[in-house]
């Protein structure tokens, strides 16, 4: 399997990404990390190079929600590490609100962040990636988009199945068309994060590093799709699949 040398993460100045970053750069990966908060990626771009000299770290500010500066951050990194092996789409927003509340302002915002945005970061991952013909899109979805979920989790279940349908679409081309370009799907159950902070606690929660762990296996593996960590969730997904709606809502 083609080693991916250079790798670019979005939302990585906490939870997920930044842990990815950590992981990915003990690897002696060079990594190009993007996300709104600047200052948390440049402060995590040298925590990684005093660990790790030999690696290259390129940082940008990125808003995702800015379409036209999705594209251009991604080109401006992608020259940056002088191309592009991996592309992790993983910037995203965790509110929402029971449809039909006067909250749909709440549920906009994620629904333009965590399937809008990332269909145009999977744009400009993909133009780079046809470019270069090759490469390894990885889209973070979650285990929400198993089935429809009530009240809270009814918009961002929604938009993370949109987007796991969209990657893959996307892999459906790809093996149709035989090319070098490969694409994961990943699904995380409770993930210790900033975006799960508010969330209810759960005994099914994992700590970032041993979720991340496991997330980082399954996208060096290049697997198409992967439900992380898989204990629980590979059954807990399968039940989740094939209950009857009304024990799934609880």
């Amino acid at each position: 399997m083609t080693e991916r040398k250079k790798v670019l993460i979005t939302g990585a100045s906490s939870g997920l990404g930044e842990q990815m970053a950590r992981t990915f750069a003990a690897s002696g990966r060079d990594l190009a990390l993007c996300a709104r908060r600047t200052d948390r990626l440049h402060r995590l771009r040298k925590e990684l190079l005093a660990a790790h000299p030999g690696i290259t770290v390129s940082v940008r500010g990125l808003d995702v929600n800015d379409h036209q500066q999705v594209f251009a951050v991604f080109h401006a990194l992608r020259d940056d590490l002088e191309g592009l092996d991996r592309v992790i789409v993983n910037a995203g927003l965790g509110k929402g609100k029971p449809i039909g509340t006067g909250r749909f302002d709440v549920n906009l915002q994620t629904a333009q962040t965590n399937f809008t945005a990332a269909l145009a970061q999977c744009e400009a991952a993909m133009e780079i990636f046809r470019t270069q013909r090759s490469g390894h899109l990885v889209v973070i979805s979650s285990m929400s988009a198993m089935r429809g979920l009530p009240r809270n989790l009814t918009t961002y279940a929604a938009t993370k199945a949109g987007i796991s349908a969209l990657a893959e679409g996307i892999r459906a081309e790809m093996t149709a068309t035989r090319t070098r370009i490969t694409v994961t799907t990943l699904h995380p159950g409770y993930i210790a994060t900033d975006l799960s902070a508010g969330a209810a606690k759960s005994p099914l929660m994992t700590t970032t590093e041993k979720g991340v762990r496991s997330m980082v296996k399954a996208i060096e593996r290049e697997r198409p799709e992967a439900k992380v960590p898989a204990w629980p969730w590979v059954p807990v997904g399968f039940l989740m699949r094939h209950l009857p709606l009304r024990i799934v809502a609880r």
